[in-house]
């Protein structure tokens, strides 16, 4: 016996040789942003789509969280990760079976053996188990390796779920300024169309020549076609948003209330954001999911101990069963070691090591793009606000310069080109303030989006 177990002993130790495991990379990434430390840290807010103040908003981003197919997919994804789960966890119990049978044989009589009956009749039924003592932990290393694929499942559920909700904010906030757009487009349609009159009645008055005239119904076509080009924008944005939304066909009302302010951004935001960020939280649960395949992996081809057992009765007769002499037990442990398997558990422990490491430079780089798409986020707010600014004083400037051209017009100083410029210079500034509206609104969406949903100011103890 001894001698047998001095035997299995190299076997033993070649069997618990294992590759190195990988290990968990640190991220170095700065404390804040920029500016200086704010008073109190913020905190991300789960409904931040509300600071923007839009109630017919509000009620798409409900409807689109409870009727988007993406978003459904994604929390389907989730029930078949929680299935799995409860796979792992019920292998580490045993197994109870219950089975029964009835065997009806024939012997041979010219076998030469005496045969006392030709034909015989057996009737079994027995609780039979078996199971796997977990000496080393591998299936407990696959629970584990379930529970954090289930919270990758989930964090990429809440991944969708914030995607959905910030292109529908953004795509509201671009039908928004389409309808703004339109309106400064029919106020500009109206003044060509008061100038074409103005127009016509100098041309026969002699004071205008035909020129002018052409030119202004040009413009006046020009702007026409132009205000049909925004309401096919609008068409399309509308058809996007009842997509996110989950119901085709919704229609939108025109809003030309003004576009509502940015939410302004707390000084000194902190990295640290960003561990509550789904994807950031999707990349290192994925890790951890990894490192513990590899656990499992290596520890496959150490030895394995069984356990199987059963318990129940057999006779001839099926009423003797209930009796004390039918029944039948068995029970005994299994030892089952590798000797031989040319590598492929060195094999499969090496790539569950290559995948971890894949698993561990994801996350790294998940974090850093994470921390860009902030990084960038801020830069383009702060920039596109003092953009806002300026073209809020050219658009002064443009419409004092149309004022300007138009009386000059009218009193003979100049010709009508003067005019039309003014005009376009006018709606043009017009436009471009709008535009730069939308996109520091969408910036600050984009920043939202970053940090992991919004933002808002941790309440005194």
């Amino acid at each position: 016996m001894k001698r047998a177990a001095l035997m299995l002993l190299p076997a033993l130790l070649a069997a618990c040789a294992t590759s190195t495991p990988p290990q968990r990379p640190e991220i170095a990434l700065p404390d804040r942003y920029a500016g200086a430390a704010a008073s109190a840290s913020p905190v991300l807010a789960a409904d931040w789509w509300k600071a923007f103040g839009e109630p017919g908003l509000d009620a798409l981003v409900e409807q689109a969280l409870a009727s988007n197919l993406d978003l459904r997919l994604a929390a389907a994804r989730v029930d078949e990760a929680a299935v799995a789960v409860g796979l792992a966890r019920a292998a580490q119990w045993p197994g109870v079976d219950l089975g029964g049978a009835v065997t009806r044989s024939r012997s041979s009589l010219l076998n030469g053996q005496p045969v006392t009956q030709a034909e015989t009749t057996s009737h079994r039924i027995a609780l039979n188990t078996s199971f796997e003592i977990d000496l080393w932990g591998r299936l407990r290393d696959a629970t584990r390796a379930a529970q954090d694929q289930l919270l990758s499942v989930q964090h990429a559920r809440d991944t969708v779920r914030l995607a959905l909700v910030g292109t529908l904010v953004q795509t509201w906030l671009g039908v928004r300024t389409l309808d703004l757009q339109q309106a400064a487009v029919a106020t500009q349609l109206q003044l060509r169309r008061d100038s074409l009159a103005l127009v016509q009645r100098r041309v026969q008055g002699g004071i205008a020549s035909g020129l002018d005239q052409a030119q202004a119904e040009g413009a006046l076509a020009a702007l026409s076609a132009q205000q049909l080009e925004l309401e096919r924008q609008r068409a399309l944005l509308v058809n996007q948003v009842a997509l996110l939304a989950g119901r085709p066909g919704l229609p939108l009302p025109v809003d030309a209330r003004p576009l509502p302010a940015p939410a302004s951004v707390p000084a000194g935001l902190p990295s640290e954001l960003l561990q509550r960020r789904p994807d950031v939280q999707q990349a290192e649960a994925a890790m951890r999911a990894a490192f513990a395949q590899f656990d499992v992996a290596r520890k496959t081809a150490w030895p394995t101990l069984a356990l199987t057992g059963s318990f129940g009765a057999q006779s001839a007769d099926l009423l003797d069963l209930v009796k004390a002499g039918a029944r039948i037990w068995s029970i005994g442990p299994s030892l089952l070691v590798s000797i031989f398997d040319a590598g492929r558990n060195q094999a499969r422990t090496d790539e569950a090591r290559a995948r971890a490491e894949q698993a561990a430079i994801g996350w790294q780089q998940t974090a850093q793009g994470a921390f860009r798409e902030v990084a960038d986020a801020l830069v383009s707010g702060e920039r596109l606000s003092a953009q806002e600014t300026e073209f809020e004083r050219q658009r002064r400037a443009a419409a004092e310069a149309q004022r300007l051209a138009t009386r000059r017009y009218e009193a003979g100083y100049s010709s009508y080109l003067e005019v039309l410029d003014a005009q376009r210079a006018a709606q043009d500034a017009e436009l471009a303030l709008l535009r730069a509206r939308q996109a520091r609104l969408d910036a600050n969406v984009a920043l939202m989006k970053a940090l992991g949903g919004g933002w808002q100011e941790r309440s005194a103890p």
